[in-house]
């Protein structure tokens, strides 16, 4: 028997749930705490079956001040 049988549907679906809200907490806390620079991206839980793959670091990339102000001033046009 194949590997992934090992998991249903509901198991599969759970696994993704838990992994959706796992990644919602952590970007709250990287978007609403100051001590959230070392905090490591969550991984996925493990699926029978499916070889694990390593989440590369994100590289920041901010908008520059004539970006944000070109923002602003399109949303107070509104």
């Amino acid at each position: 028997m194949d590997e992934t049988t090992q998991w249903g549907t509901a198991d599969h679906l759970l696994a993704r749930v838990s992994d959706a809200l796992e990644l919602s907490n952590f970007l709250f806390m990287k978007a609403n705490s100051d001590s959230s620079a070392d905090l490591p991206i969550p991984q996925p839980i493990p699926r029978p079956g499916v070889e694990s793959l390593e989440l590369p670091a994100p590289e920041p990339d901010f908008a520059t001040g004539t970006e944000v102000a070109d923002f602003f001033t399109r949303m107070s046009n509104l």
